[in-house]
């Protein structure tokens, strides 16, 4: 296998440009936060239009690094998980618990701290992103293909249930930010 070189970001004057997965994926993250910030513009009310196509592109976005790039970056590593995939996939079970309820200020703003130390691990200096396109090397763009093709994910309806919340914070313990919606309904 061909290592690619170590991507620099393009933030960053005269440094090589962020490998094809690496654009591909924080372009998403980008786009999600956008999302997110427009749902949540008005603290009064959420905006549930961009809130629900948040919530999709969120789903769609957690199965394609679970579904295609997490079991690619294990295969090209020698069938050995990177060291970050557990964490990542605390992560994602924590955000896919929280799109469950109808959204409230303090949902939003579990998500958002969750997004802030899940999206740098994933675009940080050696993260997620840079990692796999560095071992993908010649592959990454087939990689990149594979991620575009990914089919969407449906939304189930909000569900406000009793065990909805409970289970929430649970999977929020379990990922290590039992602090999040301490006391919230």
């Amino acid at each position: 296998m061909t290592v690619a070189s170590k991507s620099m970001s393009p933030n960053h004057p005269g440094m090589a440009t962020q490998g094809p997965i690496y654009r591909m994926l924080s372009a998403g993250h980008a786009h999600l936060d956008e999302l997110l910030n427009r749902a949540a513009a008005d603290p009064a009310q959420i905006d549930l239009e961009p809130y629900s196509a948040f919530r999709r592109g969120l789903l769609k976005h957690i199965a394609m690094e679970e579904k295609i790039l997490l079991p690619a970056a294990q295969r090209l590593n020698g069938n050995e998980p990177l060291p970050v995939a557990s964490r990542l996939r605390l992560d994602h079970g924590a955000m896919a618990a929280l799109l469950v309820p109808t959204p409230t200020p303090r949902v939003i703003a579990a998500l958002k701290a969750i997004l802030a130390t899940h999206n740098a691990l994933e675009e940080g200096a050696g993260g997620l992103y840079e990692t796999c396109d560095r071992i993908a090397a010649e592959e990454a763009e087939q990689l990149v293909a594979q991620l575009r093709n990914a089919p969407e994910v449906p939304a189930a309806p909000f569900n406000d249930g009793p065990k909805v919340m409970p289970a929430a914070r649970r999977a929020l313990a379990r990922a290590g930010y039992e602090n999040l919606l301490v006391d919230s309904g």
